[in-house]
């Protein structure tokens, strides 16, 4: 059977917004990820045959096939091919199933797997507010209306329904944003991430968590929707970085000298309620363990983005998982969420944190527009 491995993962620090990197360009931003991976992992990069990046706003700088476009500004041989694709903020994490399954189908030997956001430069929606703005129609048409009617479809309305759902009020969200901020706090002071980042613009760690943020100065913060329970505090921070992975088949780990960190274990996918929109990582979860014929607790280390705080907190009521292992260095509310760039980020800090702490089974997930979820489970080797 044929295997795909990851051979490295690396990331640049998540700049906050207006912060160190928010005046890089996103094609030079995601091209600083991938010289550096090439550089660790030591691998000829005329032998890779394709970059696939997730990219969320692909509009203005980040238009144009943002792949290709970093792949040649780093440098790396034009023989390599490059394409950018979509699946909203899970892009990156799809990138990296693209790239497993290309390795696994058995077509090709060397692919990575990257993304980038910049979110000062591209702003969230900016594409759709440029359609609007010359009269295009929203992309939602008549038959989406037929099918769902016209009502509110936001990740906002969605993370408030999910507090409606579960019952969380605005004391327990705030309750695990905060503890997201001191896990990062720590992870940040005790170098956790040293080894995974590289350093673009002077900027050498994480811009977003606050280690000095108190429940008091989360309480006075207004609700983003009046007499909603989600505020500033307990929403994943508008961020910019990139992250690269690549993945290799066992061919080219023997031609090229490279060294296995981790086997891609299962890959899985799948949709829920477009409306709840951050409800998927749930039933992607079970089918993913499901099919693995694993249970959440043989899973050492899981990263589950932070869109908002409802969103770990009923997958892992919804899981029975423990709270330990999710998210130990902190998630998106304090460490930023760059859109298109999130998924290979996590996939380096999973990995990382595998190897820091001797775990086996790493899980990552994470909820997507149009309500949908990816979810990769690796083995660390």
């Amino acid at each position: 059977m044929a295997e795909a491995y990851i051979v490295g993962a690396v990331r640049t620090p998540v700049g906050k917004k207006k912060g160190g990197l928010s005046t890089v360009h996103p094609t030079d931003l995601a091209a600083h990820t991938l010289k550096a991976l090439i550089e660790r992992t030591g691998v000829d990069p005329a032998a890779v045959e394709d970059v696939i990046m997730g990219c969320v706003m692909q509009f203005g700088p980040q238009s144009m096939d943002i792949a290709r476009n970093a792949w040649l500004s780093a440098g790396l041989p034009e023989t390599t091919a490059g394409v950018t694709i979509d699946r909203q903020c899970g892009s990156s994490q799809q990138s990296i199933h693209f790239a497993a399954q290309g390795v696994l189908s058995g077509t090709q030997d060397l692919v990575v797997a990257a993304g980038v956001e910049s979110m000062s430069i591209v702003p969230m929606g900016a594409s759709i507010t440029a359609a609007l703005e010359k009269g295009m129609p929203f992309p939602f048409g008549e038959m989406w209306v037929g099918r769902y009617g016209k009502q509110e479809i936001s990740q906002f309305r969605g993370a408030e329904l999910m507090c409606e759902k579960w019952g969380y009020t605005r004391e327990v969200l705030e309750q695990y944003a905060f503890e997201s901020h001191q896990r990062a706090a720590k992870a940040i002071a005790n170098g956790y991430f040293r080894d995974q980042i590289a350093p673009v613009n002077g900027v050498e760690d994480d811009e977003g968590p606050r280690a000095d943020t108190t429940l008091e100065k989360m309480a006075g913060l207004k609700t983003l929707k009046e007499g909603g329970q989600i505020t500033a505090a307990t929403s994943s921070q508008i961020s910019d970085g990139s992250g690269a992975v690549l993945i290799a088949s066992e061919q080219a780990v023997r031609e090229h000298g490279l060294t296995p960190r981790a086997r891609i274990h299962q890959l899985a996918l799948m949709g829920d309620d477009p409306v709840y929109m951050l409800t998927a990582p749930i039933p992607a979860t079970q089918r993913a363990l499901k099919k693995a014929g694993m249970s959440i607790g043989d899973i050492d280390v899981v990263e589950i983005n932070e869109a908002f705080a409802p969103v770990p907190l009923a997958w892992m009521q919804e899981l029975d998982a423990d709270p330990a292992k999710v998210n130990p260095n902190g998630g998106a509310i304090a460490l930023g969420h760059p859109l298109g760039g999130t998924g290979a980020i996590l996939m380096t800090k999973l990995l990382h944190e595998l190897e820091r702490t001797g775990g086996r089974y790493g899980l990552q997930t994470m909820c997507e527009g149009g309500g949908q979820a990816n979810v990769t489970i690796i083995e660390r080797l």
